[in-house]
């Protein structure tokens, strides 16, 4: 640029020249290139290299090593045969063969027009632990509205892929024509000559609901790339990471309430592509989907079992397990899953709106010995023996428990230590309370159980024994607010001594 604005300056090649320190020959020559519409150097034959010989041998590394061999690698390999020049020369001629291979074989991508019912796409993703058990999220994506469902799931087994599926059609309001997913054990068994064996259990499925199941290529997410992304964003958002500083999930239902909110947030917001909310054209598609069966796919869920109308527990091959409470009289399905120690036994309940559900999970129970989880109960201890509830029947009674929790205590104490006239006790106690005040007598009722005197005179020997606090009054002559005669000893000139006699002694006394 120097010597083309020396030339411009001057318009002579020579003066130019001097001006720029080069030959005038070169001015002309980019002059010329610059006229011609190229750039400088264009026109400049490219000088031959050490490493041009060696050209066809990288070539052939890249493509033995599929575009992946490193440049120090390369440089190592030409010095063993001759080569004399430097390793930064050979990164940059690795780097260039490197990026012809990789233009030659990049995949294209052609826009995927969709149609309003046809496509859904489903796939999983590592989910955060919950009590120390790893979780799973299945994701699906409805193709042509961009409508994201996101569950939580324990397992990936057929059953449970089958129940996602399930609450996923109820949610949308119907079934596509296809759905697709990966090469999964729950939907392709094997592989003869590029065909996938699909799985019993989801070609049944399939004929349930009326839909097609099919695979992309093995190890081909890109055929698949709306629920991949899908994935991904709902692992951003519900697995706790260094990144978006989530709380971890004390409960499975937590996890399963953040995936709810989830759904609903991103289903609300407009996407980028169709500049549309997603539960908008839901709408729009519902129309274009199938209906589907009122009772779900229930084969795969195991063996079906009612629940008594007064226990919440079932029986499953000699073995009893809890069920929530609210399932009374209902029905539900039994499966076992896992072997040995790890064996679980796991209960689905169909909820008449949301399809399948699990609802319980319990390790494998032995006869006589049932699995009770203390959460399927709302009043698992109301019963118990030795635990009795305190209900007051009598004002008597009333009145001695409004004491406070101290009476509750001395009662339940009194009552089981056997004390005899507990009833003409319990009266005076609330005598008392209304003389010497209802906090002191009920702390001494607290006192007295905790140590087991339940005597006749115990109770006011407790409370005579800590008697309230002096309480300070003010009057005519005297005043509560602080006086000012200890600051005076502080700061003020120090007395002299008295000797006994009235007089003072030192050079005050001499004087």
């Amino acid at each position: 640029m120097e010597i083309l604005d020396a030339y411009d300056l001057t318009g002579s090649y020579r003066d130019a020249a001097e001006l720029a320190g080069c030959s005038h020959h070169t001015v002309a020559r980019y002059v010329a290139e610059r006229d011609a519409g190229r750039g400088a150097g264009e026109g400049m034959a490219a000088r031959p290299q050490l490493i041009d010989e060696y050209l066809p041998k990288i070539e052939e590394w890249v493509e033995r090593s599929h575009g992946k061999i490193r440049g120090d690698k390369v440089h190592q390999k030409l010095v063993a045969m001759g080569y004399a020049g430097s390793e930064r020369t050979t990164r940059r001629a690795v780097a260039d063969v490197r990026a012809a291979y990789t233009a030659g074989r990049v995949r294209v991508h052609r826009p995927w027009i969709t149609e309003p019912g046809m496509w859904l796409q489903y796939d999983f993703g590592d989910g955060p632990a919950v009590d120390g058990v790893k979780t799973i999220l299945f994701v699906a994506w409805l193709a042509w509205c961009r409508f994201r469902i996101v569950w939580a799931l324990r397992d990936k087994t057929v059953p449970s892929v089958i129940a996602a599926l399930d609450r996923t059609f109820r949610l949308l309001g119907g079934a596509p024509t296809y759905v697709l997913t990966d090469n999964e054990k729950t939907v392709s068994v094997d592989h003869v000559a590029g065909i996938p064996v699909r799985n019993q259990a989801i070609v049944s499925f399939g004929r349930h609901y009326g839909v097609t199941v099919l695979t992309c290529q093995p190890a081909d997410p890109a055929s698949k790339g709306g629920v991949e992304a899908s994935v991904k964003l709902a692992k951003a958002d519900l697995v706790p990471t260094v990144t978006n500083l989530l709380p971890g999930y004390e409960s499975f239902a937590e996890l399963e309430a953040a995936c709810a909110e989830f759904t609903e947030m991103i289903n609300h917001r407009v996407h980028r592509l169709t500049r549309r909310a997603p539960a908008e054209m839901l709408a729009e598609e519902q129309a274009r989907l199938h209906r589907i069966p009122d009772q779900p796919h229930t084969v795969v869920f195991g063996l079906a079992r009612r629940v008594p109308a007064n226990t919440p527990m079932v029986t499953f091959e000699h073995g009893q397990y809890s069920v929530p409470q609210r399932l009374l009289r209902q029905q539900v399905w039994a499966r076992s899953h896992g072997l040995g120690a790890a064996e679980q036994v796991i209960i689905v309940h169909v909820d008449p709106r949301w399809g399948p559900v699990e609802v319980a999970r319990h390790l494998r129970a032995i006869p006589g010995s049932p699995r009770i989880d203390d959460s399927h109960f709302d009043e698992p201890l109301a019963k118990l023996p030795g635990q009795y509830p305190i209900r007051p029947r009598t004002d008597a009674e009333e009145a001695f428990l409004a004491i406070g929790d101290g009476a509750q205590v001395w009662l339940a104490e009194a009552a089981a230590a056997g004390t005899s006239r507990i009833r003409a006790k319990m009266e005076a106690a609330v005598t008392m309370a209304k003389v010497a005040g209802t906090a002191r007598v009920d702390w001494a009722l607290g006192h007295a159980a905790v140590n087991g005197r339940f005597g006749w005179r115990d109770l006011s020997s407790i409370v005579n024994a800590h008697p309230p606090a002096p309480r300070l009054t003010a009057s005519e002559s005297r005043s509560l607010a602080q006086g000012t005669s200890g600051w005076a000893k502080i700061t003020g000139p120090a007395e002299p001594p008295d000797d006994g006699s009235g007089g003072m002694r030192g050079p005050e006394a001499a004087r």
